[in-house]
């Protein structure tokens, strides 16, 4: 027809999901082929894909080629994580966040938990049996000395369990019983920081993933078996209340502490689950441990949350250091509106178009103005 417009076809971009690894070989692998096999665009038509991230010399004018980023690996290469906050500044989704990450600690975690209500096993933090490098005695005056240990003993009681504040995979962890086997551990900890943590004599332990700060799955669990034992593929029946009260602890700790991917374990005394461990933003995923019903879930979970967070990423962060510690780019964009609704010029424009309406019969009115045997602490 004369004059008939002609439509070119829009051109698709893809939307790259990039997955961050080290020596772990069938999460990172499954959860790409997982996206890739589910065909999924955003409503603009971009395809949303995956690959292994590659990354050389960074430079700061250059944003990275990746929408979402999985980060299994930059707890332990200090490279990949200044990387990785690079890319959250150009407004890539990190699961996890980076800023957080970083400033995150297991004290810090009980402390949380305690004023969230969770139940936590009694727990203190105690000084560096050694200096810190670069420090010496002049450093430490403020601490109290000597320190109360009657006071320390008397609190979180014995058996107990010595463990740094911010370790993992139970490296540097003792199980001590009287002050004797403490004081021979706590000598071992060179200048690390430290926590004392009563024991659990626990009837029942759960390991839990939580994604997306929504989706729990509960997997039982028993730290006193061998590494390829651990997750019961024969549990026995546990109590309804017990398993949401587990859900419902475990999302709390999630959603307060900003973590999209994490696991949190429970130890269960008396009826009681104890929160021991969860600031585990990397946790195993290997599926010659959790076994493969758990493997296949954890995939699956991850693919998704990838995928939503794909579909809006790359958002423009809010530059400012709340914000970036915060749980992920949907709070970024969630500070920008409350941001913007905090000031009175906006909400007025945008209230605008309402008032227009009755501008006529009434005058404009003016706007106005946050872990064996039996007993188990986490590592």
């Amino acid at each position: 027809m004369w004059g008939a417009r002609i439509h070119f076809p829009k051109e698709c971009k893809v939307k790259k999901i990039g997955v961050l690894f080290g020596m772990e070989n069938t999460f990172p692998a499954a959860l790409v082929e997982r996206i890739n096999s589910m065909g999924v665009k955003t409503k603009d038509g971009d395809s949303i894909s995956a690959e292994f991230v590659q990354v050389g010399g960074v430079r700061l004018d250059k944003p990275p080629a990746y929408a979402v980023i999985v980060d299994r690996i930059s707890h332990d290469i200090p490279f990949y994580r200044a990387f990785l906050k690079h890319a959250a500044l150009f407004g890539s989704a990190i699961i996890n966040n980076p800023f957080w990450w970083s400033a995150d600690d297991k004290f810090f975690n009980y402390s949380l938990a305690k004023k969230l209500g969770v139940a936590v096993p009694a727990t203190v933090i105690l000084p560096h049996k050694k200096y810190p490098e670069g420090t010496n005695e002049r450093s430490m005056r403020n601490l109290e000395y000597p320190l109360d240990w009657d006071g320390v003993f008397e609190y979180v009681g014995f058996p107990a369990f010595l463990k740094p504040v911010d370790g993992g995979g139970w490296r540097d962890v003792h199980h001590v019983h009287n002050p004797e086997e403490f004081f021979h551990a706590y000598d071992q900890s060179r200048d690390l920081c430290m926590t004392l943590q009563a024991a659990v004599n626990f009837n029942e332990y759960f390991r839990c993933y939580v994604i997306g700060q929504e989706k729990v799955h509960i997997m039982p669990y028993d730290p006193r078996r061998p590494h390829h034992e651990r997750y019961l593929q024969n549990p026995p029946e546990y109590d309804k209340k017990l398993l949401e009260r587990v859900e419902k602890d475990a999302l709390a700790l999630c959603k307060a502490l900003g973590y999209d991917i994490n696991t949190v374990e429970f130890a269960v005394e008396d009826g009681v689950p104890y929160a021991i461990d969860f600031m585990n933003p990397a946790p195993d995923a290997d599926v010659h441990s959790v076994g493969q019903a758990n493997f296949e879930w954890i995939v699956n979970a991850v693919a998704e949350l990838a995928v939503e967070k794909a579909k809006t990423a790359p958002l423009t962060p809010v530059l400012q250091a709340q914000v970036l510690l915060s749980s992920s780019v949907k709070a970024a964009k969630s500070a920008k509106k409350a941001k913007a609704a905090a000031v009175p010029g906006k909400k007025a424009a945008a209230e605008a178009p309402a008032k227009k309406a009755v501008a006529k019969k009434a005058p404009a009115k003016k706007t106005t103005a946050k872990d064996t045997g039996g007993e188990v602490s986490g590592g």
